[in-house]
């Protein structure tokens, strides 16, 4: 459970940074179904909507001081910053650079787009850069603008993709290590289910076609994540030499509240074990639905300091990831 160096990495604390909330009304309107539709089939009762001043830098920033504020440490004591987006408007720069200089800092700075398994690849990588001894403390962010890339009439994903950002700060400890080891992987195969088409160049170099936005299949998505996040929650539990006793949280990827209770059903989640749903209030956030959901249940007391959460990010690529942490 530690790196080759024999250092291993802690949570200190998380930040979050939720923009303004709107009803599931909105959202009805816009796709034209009623609002028992929408919370019938996603259990999204509001969603977190930015606005034009709220950007994908401004919101990562925002939950990166917070989580700064929560570990009492300044931004001076980071090596690096790790950013998991997929929504940064422009191809370049990075977002995470820019988040840096907002901070004032001069580090390593790089972007991780792996949408919906973004934070959890994100998280792996700084925990890598910790236990190579090449950082002792690495800032971790989750921020999207998914409203940006969707189209609000689309049923499949209008009504549930929402804004927000999610970060974490990740230090070296000594002894025994606060993050378990990551289980990932990939289904390129099936990428098609879940992109943005057609592609910003495609776009402007025919101006008859529509704006870039996202398209989701549904129902190869819940399939796939039904048959894939299962045994990933399964082996993250056997790599890190954990039980369900030894759990008190159970945070996956937010896609919908009606899939999460799916996976849960198929895990046989124990009930004394809190499984995050954030997604009813915030939405789907994509990179930041994994450190808003697990903010969530500890500023409501659902988890405490100390305890074993297990995360697991899922979604387009089609990629996941997870791993077990313990609770600042």
């Amino acid at each position: 459970m530690t790196g080759a160096t024999g250092r291993g990495s802690a949570i200190m604390a998380v930040g979050a940074y939720r923009p303004p909330t709107v009803g599931s009304d909105e959202a009805a309107r816009k796709s034209g179904v009623d609002r028992d539709w929408i919370v019938s089939r996603t259990g999204v009762e509001t969603r977190c909507e930015a606005g034009p001043l709220e950007s994908v830098v401004v919101m990562a920033t925002t939950a990166a001081m917070t989580a700064l504020r929560g570990a009492n440490m300044r931004a001076s004591a980071m090596d690096a910053v790790v950013v998991a987006t997929s929504t940064n408007p422009q191809p370049c720069p990075a977002v995470a650079p820019q988040v840096a200089a907002k901070l004032g800092l001069t580090v390593a700075a790089f972007d991780v787009n792996i949408a919906c398994a973004g934070f959890c690849y994100a998280l792996q990588v700084a925990r890598s850069l910790i236990a190579s001894g090449d950082c002792g403390n690495v800032l971790v962010i989750g921020a999207d603008r998914m409203l940006d890339i969707v189209d609000p009439a689309d049923r499949a994903t209008g009504p549930v993709f929402a804004d927000g950002a999610g970060a974490v700060v990740l230090t070296a400890v000594t002894g025994a290590t606060g993050v378990g080891p990551v289980v990932w992987g990939s289904a390129g195969a099936r990428a098609a289910a879940l992109e943005v088409r057609p592609t910003q160049f495609e776009a402007a170099a025919n101006p008859g076609l529509p704006a870039p936005t996202l398209r989701m299949d549904g129902l190869a998505i819940t399939r796939w994540a039904c048959a894939t996040v299962p045994k990933v929650v399964r082996e993250v539990l056997s790599v890190t030499g954990l039980e369900w006793n030894d759990v008190a949280a159970l945070v996956t990827h937010q896609a919908n509240w009606r899939l999460i209770k799916k996976l849960a059903a198929i895990l046989e989640v124990p009930e004394k074990v809190v499984v995050a749903d954030d997604v009813r209030m915030t939405g789907n956030t994509s990179s930041a639905s994994v450190p808003l959901a697990l903010h969530r249940i500890i500023a409501d007391g659902q988890a405490h300091s100390g305890q074993w959460a297990v995360l697991v990010g899922f979604g387009a690529g089609l990629a996941y990831a997870g791993q077990a942490v313990r609770i600042p």
